[in-house]
């Protein structure tokens, strides 16, 4: 009777074993690698950040994790690459802004961008910024806005249409009645050539491309995009301290995964970014780069994701804008 009793408690314990392993699905990671697909070209922020994470997540989860580029049409190639993938915790995107806008300005995306995709965290946010030629006529973003106000051609530069910085000026202009002209540029690298030699008037762009060349004395910043000053620019005021109370264009980033990722698999990713991010060493590095670290829950990324759609489609919409 003794030994009958302890081999029910034994195949009871083991019921529970397997009933808990169910649940909670194949242990993860268990081969290698992981990949992070960066949705931009190598040099950029998303690379960076993407770079910036692999080591320590490699080392957390105890299997190689490479960072691949898949840059292309606004960094939605290496998404819809991401959202095709196997929902299996071995794809991972690294994203930017432009995962928010494209929705509205890039007709046939072959994902849905609610549905197909669901992320991990928010890495960060941060500021772009106003910027002209240190020889320029614009001391101050008064200064701008009174140009404007004046119908004197102002214009300015971004990475392209659609791009986050164009959208920013475009909602700013038309909320109040600025008179400016958009140029569009094939990326930060031109933008800069021609900002600084004063081909283009005005740039914007994030504080990653535009600050090394204020530090060197090249640019004049007049203002910052996101609701409080930038940590790597203190002194230059943000537009919604200069008259547009409530403005708020941050540039982010963020890592997502493929729908239906096992939850256990999304919580793992969840805990150990975070831990990441709160490590002092890694969190200079991202610092660096012009990012301000937020991390946090799965579902406050989406809730802010979600914002940004809405927010953005608002604006392609009424200003009629289209891709490049």
């Amino acid at each position: 009777m003794l030994n009958l009793r302890r081999g029910l408690l034994a195949l009871f314990a083991l019921s529970l074993t397997t009933f808990a392993t169910a649940q909670s699905g194949p242990a993860w990671p268990t081969k290698g690698p992981i990949r992070l697909i960066a949705v931009f070209p190598p040099g950029g922020s998303v690379d960076q950040v993407a770079r910036i994470l692999s080591q320590p997540l490699a080392l957390a989860l105890g299997q190689a994790v490479i960072v691949e580029n898949r840059g292309g049409a606004a960094g939605s190639i290496g998404t819809a690459a991401v959202a095709a993938s196997p929902a299996d915790g071995y794809t991972f995107a690294v994203v930017f802004d432009t995962h928010g806008v494209n929705p509205s300005l890039l007709p046939n995306l072959p994902y849905d961008t609610r549905k197909d995709l669901v992320p991990i965290t928010l890495v960060g946010t941060g500021a772009m910024v106003l910027a002209t030629a240190v020889g320029s006529e614009y001391k101050t973003f008064a200064d701008v806005l009174a140009a404007a106000k004046a119908k004197k051609n102002v214009s300015y530069g971004s990475i392209g249409s659609g791009s986050l910085g164009h959208l920013a000026m475009e909602l700013l202009g038309k909320s109040a009645a600025l008179d400016w002209q958009h140029v569009p540029y094939k990326g930060g690298g031109p933008l800069m050539t021609d900002a600084i030699a004063g081909h283009v008037p005005l740039s914007i762009g994030s504080v990653f491309l535009t600050k090394p060349h204020i530090d060197s004395g090249r640019l004049r910043p007049l203002a910052v995009t996101t609701s409080k000053r930038s940590p790597d620019l203190p002194n230059v005021p943000t537009v919604a301290e200069s008259g547009f109370a409530g403005f708020d264009a941050p540039a982010w980033w963020a890592v997502l995964a493929p729908a239906k990722t096992p939850p256990a698999v999304m919580q793992r990713m969840n805990t150990e970014i975070n831990k990441i991010l709160k490590n002092p060493e890694i969190a200079k590095k991202l610092t660096a780069q012009g990012i301000g670290i937020v991390g946090g829950s799965s579902d406050s990324a989406q809730l802010f994701i979600n914002k940004q759609i809405d927010v953005w489609a608002k604006v392609v919409k009424d200003n009629n804008i289209k891709a490049d």
